[in-house]
C-alpha cells in the first residue's frame, strides 16, 4: 500500500498533481490510499509501505511554511521507502537541512542523469514546474548535471526526490518506485 501525500491547497490542483499519480498506480493495480499533508497520522505511516509526496502549483506553497507536519521523515522510527516529488523534494530538502532557492522553471527542459536514477539514465526530456529549488545538504547525493539538483537520493535511507514532474513525461519512475 502507497501512501500518496498531498499538498495542494485548491481543489483544483489535486486534479493536476494527484490524480495522475493516482492513475499511474491504479493501471497498474497497485494499492494506494491519498491524504492531505494536514490530515497524516503515525497510523497512515505504518499502514503504507511506501510514501510519495506530491507537488502542486507554483503559488501553492503554503506547506512551506508548516514544516513541522513533516518531522516523521527525519524520525528515526521512518525508514520506509520515500519519493518526493517538486513540492515534496523541497520538503524533504528542508527537513534534513536543506537551504531553499528562488529560480521559476516552467516547460520542458533536458536533463542529463549520470546514472541510473529508478529507471532514468543519459538524457532526458523531463518537465519543470517550480519557483523553488533546494541546495541539499551532503546527507544526498546527486543524480543530474544541471546546475540546480534535480534527482536526489538519501546517503544512507531509500529517500529520493525529483524537482520535475515525472508524472508527465516519466510516469515509469513512479512504478519504479512503487516496485522498490
Amino acid at each position: 500500500m502507497i501512501l500518496i501525500v498531498n499538498l495542494c491547497n485548491e481543489r483544483l490542483h489535486y486534479f493536476e498533481f494527484v490524480k495522475p499519480i493516482e492513475d499511474i498506480l491504479d493501471r497498474e493495480g497497485r494499492g494506494f490510499f491519498t491524504k492531505s499533508y494536514r490530515e497524516v497520522v503515525k497510523e497512515d505511516l505504518e499502514k503504507a509501505k511506501r510514501v510519495i509526496i506530491c507537488g502542486t502549483s507554483l503559488e501553492d506553497d503554503s506547506f512551506l511554511d508548516d514544516l513541522k507536519k513533516f518531522s516523521w521523515i527525519a524520525d528515526n522510527g521512518f525508514n520506509k521507502p520515500l519519493l518526493g516529488i517538486c513540492g515534496g523534494f523541497q520538503v524533504i530538502g528542508l527537513v534534513f537541512g536543506g537551504v531553499l532557492g528562488k529560480k521559476t522553471e516552467v516547460g520542458f527542459f533536458k536533463e542529463k542523469f549520470l546514472k541510473n536514477f529508478l529507471g532514468l539514465e543519459r538524457e532526458q526530456e523531463v518537465y519543470h514546474l517550480h519557483n523553488n529549488f533546494i541546495k541539499f545538504s551532503k546527507d544526498f547525493e546527486r543524480f543530474t548535471e544541471s546546475g540546480m539538483a534535480q534527482a536526489v537520493k538519501h546517503r544512507s535511507k531509500e529517500i529520493y526526490g525529483v524537482l520535475f514532474h515525472p508524472e508527465v513525461r516519466q510516469k515509469n519512475l513512479i512504478l519504479e518506485f512503487a516496485r522498490l
